[in-house]
């Protein structure tokens, strides 16, 4: 058992059953214990392999729509170009570098940062980052942003973001909680109150017995912030993600610990634990704040940005190895078996600006 089952066994020993949002939230973000705070993720030798270390070509592409986004909003100046959720600082590296190719007015007149809440992989950003010419500034929150027009981005920043589930039981819907069993270990079962209805899909009282609805306010909040940051202050959002395009009913709850998938109960603070993203809810959001929600698979998206066209270029004098490397890479990051179909875009752009590829309606 590892310190934090132990730690949230005797929690709920103590307070009772608690919902599947706070056990999600101490499984990633504990101080002591949490996954975030407290292992590599990453890469290879970790549990995960995100885009932006698959290939330089997914961050030189979103790069690419950061500066196409900025021209068509007017090529403001004092400008903030932000990642949120960083990771290993592998994807802000290469938009750097594509970025100041692109337009050195650009790089030298933009304030760079990095919207990290964990110590540990904040100090791992700033070794990657160290060879960069830019000054970076790091933050917890978007609120101490510079105010002033913001492009920023967010690769599989929701996905990590706490869920609460609903589970159809009896005549009603009761939520998803997680208590002990005889033997002490955790477990998952319906919880006594009532769910406010406001929070379920329009068609759940047509839902069997033991369907599962997710809801995720923490990513709402988030996803307000944030548009309402654009809003006000002008910029454009990119952010990448696994998930849906429509709303819908099942549990998407996942643990993923060395590239395997496991049992979500089994080892706290030790896997990552995520949830499909509902980008309808999220893309919502952004209309409410008056802008333009644009969305795409990341496959669509990447594809016609010129992911071929930059993997023939990178690939023109290679010898056959690195060719296939990089064949390899464009079809985890596009192919409709990989991350193409699974993982959307969305977009976040002023109402009527339009910039490839995505069309000016949302």
């Amino acid at each position: 058992m590892t310190r934090l089952k132990t730690r949230i066994a005797e929690l709920i020993d103590a307070v009772g059953p608690i919902p599947v949002s706070e056990y999600m939230a101490l499984c990633l973000f504990d101080p002591e214990d949490g996954y975030y705070t407290t292992r590599e993720p990453f890469g290879a030798a970790g549990d995960f392999i995100t885009a932006p270390e698959i290939s330089q070509m997914f961050g030189e592409l979103v790069a690419i729509w950061l500066y196409e986004a900025w021209r068509a909003t007017g090529r403001p100046l004092p400008v903030t170009i932000a990642e949120i959720g960083p990771g290993r600082g592998t994807l802000m590296k290469d938009m750097l570098r594509t970025l100041s190719r692109l337009d050195t007015a650009l790089t030298a007149g933009a304030a760079f940062a990095m919207i990290e809440t964990s110590p540990r992989l904040t100090g791992i950003q700033q070794q990657t980052l160290a060879g960069t010419s830019a000054t970076i500034r790091w933050h917890e929150t978007i609120d101490t942003l510079p105010r002033t027009p913001l492009l920023i981005v967010g690769n599989e920043l929701f996905d990590a973001v706490p869920i609460r589930q609903f589970v159809r039981a009896g005549a009603g819907w009761r939520e998803r909680m997680i208590g002990l069993d005889d033997a002490g270990g955790l477990r998952l079962f319906a919880g006594a109150g009532s769910v406010d209805p406001t929070l379920l899909p329009d068609d759940a009282e047509k839902a069997p017995q033991g369907a599962i609805v997710e809801v995720a306010p923490a990513r709402s909040a988030l996803m307000a912030a944030i548009a309402g940051r654009i809003s006000s202050h002008g910029g454009a959002g990119l952010f990448p993600d696994y998930g849906h395009l429509q709303p819908g009913i099942g549990d998407t709850l996942q643990a993923l610990r060395k590239h395997d998938h496991e049992d979500v109960l089994a080892n706290p603070g030790e896997a990552d634990l995520t949830a499909h993203v509902d980008f309808a809810a999220l893309a919502a959001i952004v209309r409410a704040h008056g802008l333009g929600a644009h969305l795409a698979t990341q496959g669509e998206f990447l594809v016609r940005m010129g992911l071929l066209e930059r993997a023939g270029r990178l690939g023109a004098n290679a010898n056959e190895a690195a060719r296939e490397k990089i064949a390899g890479e464009v079809e985890r990051l596009a192919g409709t078996q990989a991350m193409g179909e699974l993982f959307k875009v969305l977009a976040i752009l002023p109402a009527g600006v339009a910039v490839p590829p995505f069309p000016t309606a949302d």
